[in-house]
């Protein structure tokens, strides 16, 4: 017996129309695309270069929008310097330094793991134990991360510190995403955003600079470059926020399903990177568990 899901619904109830849908697909391709791209340009620049380069790229593409200048309340501006250093700075760092030891296609699986380490996070946060849908959610996720993981201890100790790198990325994306919703509700997303990766260039830099000029740039790491920055960094953003406004947060929050699909497409498609059955069978279980989690009832 098989059955239909339900159409996606906007706040006002509407179903999304293929308008909706693109603003949905269209991030989740870029941001699954971004692995690669991270891939590519760590041929000609450090990991700490990447971040910086990234970012100062994405702030400059959305430095071009409007919106992004309207006045936040000023006593949110060092809640958004925080978030520029556990949304962007750090996260993003360890990406690059976790993909010189594993694959992009492992990285962009495991970060299918978001949404379970924010309410993981969350339920710390708030001191209560999660409604039992979402602790059945979490313990289906956190398998498939684990399975995810768990052939590259036989791959030797940088592997497993790449994966830990990873996670670490992930706790820090739950703190952010916990930090990032109250701001955006106050101030608007896209001038929370534009301020918090501005924060991030300065916080990268130090680092970030004589890494660049210490770069060896060809063709492909350069457009790679571009792209990461200017597309996953800047446009992407500008989508979801866009989004988010036509259907809902949680709606927007749908993309995510497809970024480590995508990852792992390109991944062995265009790097020719092996992937272990048992981390296909983990990234599917993952995914599973992040859909359960967000059909599990909010209280």
């Amino acid at each position: 017996m098989t059955t239909t899901p339900a159409p996606a619904t906007a706040p006002d109830g509407t179903r999304a129309g293929a308008t909706d849908w693109v603003l949905l697909v269209l991030p989740g391709l870029i941001w699954g695309s971004s692995y690669l791209f991270i891939a590519e340009s760590l041929d000609a620049i450090r990991p700490e270069g990447i971040t910086f380069v990234r970012t100062l790229i994405g702030f400059s593409v959305l430095s071009f929008i409007p919106a992004v200048r309207r006045p936040i309340v000023p006593g949110d501006r060092r809640r958004v310097g925080l978030l520029g250093l556990v949304w962007l700075a750090f996260p993003m760092t360890m990406f690059p330094f976790a993909e010189q030891r594993v694959s992009s296609a492992l990285a962009g699986m495991l970060n299918a793991a978001t949404p379970l380490f924010t309410a993981i996070v969350t339920a710390a946060i708030i001191r209560r134990r999660p409604a039992n849908a979402v602790v059945t959610a979490l313990a289906v996720g956190l398998a498939g991360a684990f399975l995810i993981a768990f052939p590259t201890i036989d791959e030797g100790r940088s592997s497993a510190i790449g994966v830990g790198m990873i996670l670490a990325a992930l706790v820090s994306y739950g703190f952010a995403l916990n930090l990032a919703g109250p701001l955006q509700q106050r101030n608007g997303a896209l001038p929370v955003i534009w301020r918090a990766v501005g924060c991030a260039v300065v916080l990268t830099a130090p680092t970030g600079i004589p890494a660049l000029l210490d770069s060896h740039w060809t063709w492909s790491s350069g457009l790679s470059m571009l792209a990461l920055g200017g597309l996953g960094t800047g446009v992407a953003n500008v989508i979801v926020a866009t989004a988010a406004g036509r259907g809902g947060a949680t709606r927007a929050s749908a993309m995510g399903f497809i970024i480590p699909a995508v990852s792992l497409a390109l991944g062995v498609g265009v790097r020719h990177e092996h992937v272990h059955t048992m981390s296909l069978v983990g990234g599917l279980v993952c995914v599973l568990g992040a859909w359960l989690l967000a059909r599990a009832p909010r209280t």
